[in-house]
C-alpha cells in the first residue's frame, strides 16, 4: 500500500522540480518521470508505472495533463487502475478516486468523454452526408475485394486462410467472405 508518483514535462528544457518537490512533500518515495510530449502514446514511465502499481497503492500526479492526453486517455488509465485495485489522486483538482467526491468528478469526466465522442461522430456523418449530396464522397476503396483472383489462386494452391490473409494483408473474415462468394457462384 505505497505511494506511488508520476510526474512529466512536455520538452527537455522544462524542469521537473516544482512535480517533484510536491510529490515528496506528500511522501512518495516512488517516482515514475520522464520528458515526453503528452501527444505521445509511447510514455515508457507512463506504462512501467501502470505495470509496477499493485492492489492497495495510491498513484499521484500533480496535474491532470501531466498524466493523460485527453478525457478519453484519463478514463482508460483510471479503467487500468481500477481493475488492479489502486486508486488516483490529481493534486491540483483534488481529485481521489477513493473519495465518493472523487468518484462523481470521474464520472463527470466519462459523460464529457461520451458527449465529445457523439458529437464528433454527429459532425462526421454530416460531413459525410453533404461530400455524398456534393458528389465528392465515394466512400474507401475495397481492398480485399480487389484481390479475389489472388485470394482464389492462393486458395487453390493450398494455402490456409489465415496464410493468404497474412500474406496479402488482408483480414481472415474477408478470405473466408471471397472463398464463399466464389463457392456460390462456382
Amino acid at each position: 500500500m505505497g505511494l506511488i508518483g508520476y510526474a512529466r514535462v512536455s520538452t527537455t528544457d522544462q524542469k521537473l522540480e516544482v512535480q517533484l518537490d510536491q510529490l515528496k512533500a506528500l511522501g512518495v518515495t516512488r517516482i515514475y518521470q520522464e520528458k515526453a510530449s503528452g501527444a505521445d502514446a509511447e510514455r515508457v514511465e507512463l506504462a512501467a508505472m501502470l505495470d509496477y502499481v499493485r492492489e492497495g497503492d495510491t498513484v499521484v500526479a500533480c496535474k491532470l495533463d501531466r498524466l493523460a492526453r485527453s478525457t478519453a486517455h484519463l478514463l482508460s488509465i483510471v479503467e487500468t487502475l481500477k481493475g488492479k485495485g489502486v486508486t488516483l489522486k490529481v493534486l491540483n483538482i483534488d481529485l481521489d478516486t477513493a473519495t465518493p467526491t472523487g468518484k462523481l468528478m470521474l464520472t463527470m469526466l466519462a459523460a464529457i468523454a461520451t458527449f465529445e465522442r457523439e458529437m464528433m461522430l454527429e459532425r462526421q456523418r454530416d460531413g459525410i452526408q453533404k461530400a455524398k449530396e456534393a458528389g465528392v464522397y465515394v466512400g474507401r476503396k475495397p481492398t480485399a475485394k480487389a484481390k479475389s483472383a489472388v485470394v482464389m489462386e492462393l486458395l487453390g494452391k493450398g494455402k490456409t486462410k489465415e496464410a493468404v490473409a497474412l500474406e496479402l494483408k488482408i483480414g481472415v473474415a474477408s478470405v473466408y467472405r471471397i472463398a464463399k462468394a466464389n463457392k456460390a457462384d462456382a
